[in-house]
């Protein structure tokens, strides 16, 4: 997943970066919401908000993006825990609180939920004989499981995210490494024909001039491959 980090603490919000980093995230960690605006546009997986920014409100920068019909999920990390000021933020658009001080895995966790409420709920996805855990960070191929590279996971990842869409091959490419990243002209195309090897032909279809999509997922019907 890609991440838009913004907290305006450094020591929080490099610790956070580094840990996420560490667990496979592609993170862009931004302190003021002058910096997060600019970004408006990329593509991102989640939003992590700290509340209250030098320059603003995040929440009230979210609920105007939600009233512009941006749907990227949000987690708001906070040090207030009043029933209201939740109240307050699920309102305005959040998708989930963490109340600071929080365990860096707990955050992963919550990210892992988002991430399968995101697919439709469910903890493994199926797409024909092609099967996805995206918790697990996992791939079965007519229930064997597939040896896949963290570069490929990542584009797979981004791609069973937003299954049935298409995604461009620019804002795949930005899924995968987030800002600064550059591959070489041909290395997306590399990690597609590798993730057919492995998983099928139809497993990643081409749109031609537009990018690339897999199926609609559905959801495991069973308790999956061992």
């Amino acid at each position: 997943m890609r991440l838009l980090l913004l907290e305006d603490d450094p020591t929080l919000g490099e610790g956070l970066r580094d840990f996420l980093l560490q667990d496979g995230y592609r993170v862009d960690w931004c302190t003021t919401l002058a910096q997060a605006r600019a970004l408006v546009g990329e593509p991102y997986d989640a939003w992590l908000l700290d509340w209250n920014l030098p320059d603003g409100s995040a929440l009230e920068w979210l609920r105007s993006l939600r009233a512009k019909g941006d749907t990227t999920p949000a987690l708001v990390l906070t040090a207030r825990d009043l029933l209201g000021d939740r109240i307050r933020g699920l309102d305005s658009g959040a998708d989930d609180f963490l109340v600071k001080p929080f365990a860096p895995e707990e955050l992963c966790a919550r990210l892992r939920a988002l991430a399968r409420r995101v697919a439709g709920g469910a903890q493994r996805k199926v797409m024909g004989p092609v099967e996805v855990s995206l918790a697990g960070r996992q791939a079965w191929l007519h229930g064997r499981e597939v040896d896949l590279t963290a570069r490929e996971w990542a584009v797979l990842e981004a791609l069973v995210l937003r299954a049935g869409r298409t995604v461009s091959a620019a804002d795949l490419e930005a899924l995968v490494l987030g800002l600064g990243g550059e591959l070489s002209s041909n290395a997306l195309q590399v990690h597609i024909f590798n993730l057919r090897s492995k998983l099928g032909k139809e497993a990643i279809q081409t749109v031609r001039g537009m990018g690339y999509r897999v199926p609609l997922a559905q959801a495991a019907q069973a308790a999956g491959p061992a």
